[in-house]
């Protein structure tokens, strides 16, 4: 793939539940089109894993809602030599590998679910998308609350059963092996909690264009996307009376 530069572009969400590809299809769209690249996730895995090291209760009768609250001005996002901010850091120091462990996994869905928390991080992530130029921002209530005035709301999907396997493909993991299958039972139980809480739920936009990825190569839904992303360019184009690139 090779980068290009635009001027402009547009505002792009790109949602879907865990393992889904979100993170990894975005990012190479995004370098692709020239556009930069916003992992949300990576916000609230940087929260929980912070919150586990700092012990800041975030469920039960004991949970510490203003406790995870001032752990965010801890958290930054930087970008990476093409603009994609695919790295976390917490009080300067780089903790990316640290917030994709197993232990995170198992606690992010609760540290997610805190409505304070949600709030303190959603204009944070909403003045990322105002910067100058194209956004893809990842997560999973982008086109439904952090972004709704998004120009293109993507929801990329696959089975619970195919995001286990690349989980665990990712890692190195037999995919017919017990750590397999607890990262089987770890997604259906965060899809689930995702998908039921009260503040802002797992769900697609009702004008979000839904991509299912079952048995896709990672290049074919990275292509997917980009014709998503350049035919509504053109429909934006011709909307503002310009010709489309």
């Amino acid at each position: 793939m090779t980068t290009t530069t635009r001027s402009a572009g547009l505002v792009v969400a790109l949602d879907g539940p865990g393992s889904s590809g979100k993170s990894s299809v975005g990012a190479a769209v995004a370098l692709e089109l020239g556009y930069r690249f916003c992992d949300t996730g990576l916000l609230y895995r940087a929260a929980t894993w912070l919150a586990l090291e700092r012990r800041v209760r975030a469920q039960g009768d004991r949970a510490d809602p203003p406790g995870l609250v001032a752990l965010v001005p801890q958290i930054a996002l930087m970008a990476d030599a093409q603009g994609r901010l695919s790295h976390v850091s917490v009080d300067g120091i780089d903790v990316t590998e640290e917030v994709h462990t197993p232990r995170v996994d198992d606690a992010v869905s609760a540290v997610s679910r805190v409505p304070e928390l949600r709030a303190a991080l959603l204009e944070r992530q909403r003045s990322l998308a105002a910067e100058p130029g194209g956004i893809i921002m990842a997560g999973r209530d982008i086109g439904t609350v952090v972004l709704p005035d998004a120009h293109l709301k993507i929801f990329l999907d696959a089975s619970v059963e195919e995001r286990a396997k690349r989980r665990a493909e990712e890692r190195g993991i037999a995919p017919d092996g017990r750590e397999a299958r607890s990262i089987l039972d770890q997604l259906r139980r965060r899809d689930g909690l995702d998908s039921t809480r009260t503040v802002a739920p797992l769900r697609a936009a009702e004008d979000a264009v839904h991509i299912v990825t079952d048995g896709n190569r990672f290049e074919d839904t990275v292509a997917a996307v980009v014709a998503e992303i350049k035919r509504a360019e053109a429909r934006r184009a011709i909307g503002a009376g310009e010709p489309a690139r």
